[in-house]
């Protein structure tokens, strides 16, 4: 499902049903920025060639980054990795057992050669803004919204609470 009716430019997946909700912020954080993007729901497990199917078509449907969220053993950012050169940028899912630190470790602990950027337990907003960095490498209009939101941030931690009525 695409955000608006242009091609999604960024890919996000998640591994089960349960990772909407911090999935959902990633691709909101996107709709900010005005970057179209498409949410799914695939498990590198329990849908290896739904998975592979999207992962070697994602570059042909105007996909330019993807967002893999896993919790657990946290296969598909690495599965995805494997059968693409787009970037992988890897959202740990904070899991019930171990807090997500399975997810990271998982994550960060790639193959030489197969790499999967990662982001911190949970950190779907870095997740989104680390795909729009990417973007915005070759996409002058991506880097100025990206600019706008980074002076925003910054007004919003210096403005003083004083000033307000």
């Amino acid at each position: 499902m695409s955000t608006t009716t242009t091609r999604p430019r960024v890919g996000i997946v998640g591994g089960s049903r349960s990772d909407l909700p911090l999935l959902e912020k990633a691709r909101a954080l996107l709709d900010e920025l005005g970057i179209a993007n498409e949410l799914r729901v695939m498990s590198a497990h329990r849908t290896p060639a739904l998975v592979d199917d999207w992962t070697t078509s994602a570059a042909e449907r105007g996909i330019e980054v993807i967002i893999a969220g896993a919790g657990m053993a946290a296969a598909l950012p690495g599965v995805i990795a494997a059968r693409t050169l787009l970037p992988v940028v890897g959202l740990p899912i904070p899991s019930q057992n171990l807090g997500g630190l399975d997810a990271l470790l998982s994550m960060v602990q790639m193959p030489r050669g197969v790499p999967v950027a990662t982001v911190a337990i949970g950190g779907a907003e870095n997740a989104a803004i680390l795909a729009a960095e990417i973007l915005a490498l070759g996409d002058p209009d991506v880097r100025a919204r990206l600019t706008a939101h980074r002076e925003a941030m910054t007004r919003a931690v210096t403005e003083d609470p004083s000033s307000r009525g």
